[in-house]
């Protein structure tokens, strides 16, 4: 029996550069940045980190009394899970709830509730912690809201798979369509690590950029020469994932189908990628997808400007494609958007289905000093349109060794997908 088709038919973001899939576009199309300066981190001697933050204020969304139960990362999850579904066009009726489901990839949960309560125990010498801590804090409350805020009866998970988090989420809510289990998923990510505890414990492993003195905007740098490391972000993204023919019936707005997913496992270090682990994912995503090698257009890539990750990343690549990876359009958009860590695979799914709607590649900016160790098309000369694009792939990898790769097609004449403008 033929899996069935899963099209992605709403997209919603709170992130870095836009509040809005085509405003994130086109603000990382045009080359420009959110990273900056943050405020101090509140440690003595440390200097003003830099991250990809986001204007976000919950009390513009949620009134008092239920903004106390809701930790910064459930307040992200709760508006792009929402501005999704609207871009969806769906409304769940009763009979249809039981057969739609949330999956959700996150790192660190509620890491915003647990730094309070540190504060408020190891700083303020108090035990007075919020009533609604532990709810705030776990892991699974973004899934959880979303799923009480619009009556999603189905399966509800939250996959914490470090950076691969959300590409999890995924891939496994289109899996749950693929079956018959569920008719539509609401999956994706939201992460908030932009936080003293976190910031500090990710510069204490060395893998954090150095700020670049003149443009501290410029200080993620993948696939360069000068690359000092990765930049944090925050931020939600989240997709609706609707079975083909259900999404056809009540004429949804098509955006792409994900057409394929790979899964696989890295057992040499928890930290250290290998090239035949991220080869083995995307493998395993063409597979599931029924396509070959040449048929991929464009990698929004894992590109996480650490010195160790690029090389990794290129001689992955370059393993699963080939002499056709030097003819690949490459890019990292976390450049521009900074590496979301649990959310981070939902992100760039947003912007890969965008490059589908758009025709379009967003560059990976700052890639002034090539390294010779990655050699590919990195698309540094400003974003590409016009391309015919008709498959992109989407790398997620990430510390604890799981890899998630998604495949992305713009279908064909049997449904409705939509190009920008249509």
């Amino acid at each position: 029996m033929r899996a069935r088709r899963v099209a992605v038919t709403g997209l919603g973001v709170v992130a870095p550069l836009g509040y809005s899939p085509d405003e994130l576009f086109e603000n990382l199309a045009a080359g420009r940045s959110g990273i900056g300066r943050l405020p101090p981190c509140g440690v003595r001697e440390a200097p003003a980190p830099i991250g990809a933050s986001v204007d976000f204020d919950g009390s513009g969304f949620f009134p008092a009394p239920r903004l106390r139960m809701l930790d910064r990362v459930s307040q992200m999850a709760l508006i792009a899970a929402q501005r999704a579904i609207a871009d969806a066009q769906v409304d769940f009726t009763p009979r249809a709830r039981a057969r739609c489901g949330v999956f959700v990839g996150t790192g660190l949960g509620g890491a915003t509730t647990t730094a309070d309560c540190y504060r408020t125990l190891f700083e303020e010498c108090s035990d007075r912690l919020q009533p609604f801590s532990v709810l705030n804090a776990m892991n699974n409350a973004p899934a959880a809201w979303i799923a009480i805020e619009h009556g999603l009866e189905g399966p509800n998970l939250t996959f914490s798979t470090a950076c691969s988090s959300s590409a999890v989420a995924l891939g496994e809510a289109a899996r749950r369509i693929e079956s018959g289990e569920t008719d539509l998923m609401v999956a994706g990510g939201a992460e908030t690590p932009l936080i003293p505890g976190v910031l500090r414990a990710w510069d204490a492993m060395r893998t954090l950029a150095a700020a670049d003195p003149q443009d501290p905007s410029a200080s993620c740098r993948p696939f360069a020469r000068t690359r000092t490391g990765l930049v944090l972000g925050e931020g939600a993204a989240f997709a609706v994932l609707e079975e083909w023919q259900h999404a056809r019936d009540r004429r949804a707005p098509i955006h792409a189908e994900l057409k394929g997913y790979g899964l696989s496992s890295d057992i040499g270090h928890i930290t250290r990628p290998t090239v035949e682990g991220q080869a083995r994912a995307m493998r395993a995503a063409l597979q599931a997808a029924g396509l070959e090698p040449g048929n991929i257009d464009y990698i929004n890539a894992h590109g996480t400007a650490t010195l160790q990750n690029d090389v990794v990343e290129t001689a992955a690549i370059k393993s699963v494609f080939g002499s056709q990876a030097f003819r690949i359009p490459v890019s990292s958009t976390k450049s521009m958007h900074g590496h979301l860590l649990g959310a981070a695979g939902a992100l760039e799914f947003v912007v890969a289905v965008m490059c589908l709607r758009r025709d379009s590649i967003p560059p990976t900016m700052h890639l002034d000093s090539p390294d010779p160790a990655c050699d590919l098309d990195y698309v540094a000369d400003g974003a590409r349109r016009g391309l015919g694009l008709r498959c992109v792939m989407s790398n997620s990898f990430a510390f604890g060794g799981t890899n998630a790769v998604l495949i992305l097609t713009s279908g064909d004449s049997s449904g409705t997908i939509l190009r920008s403008g249509d």
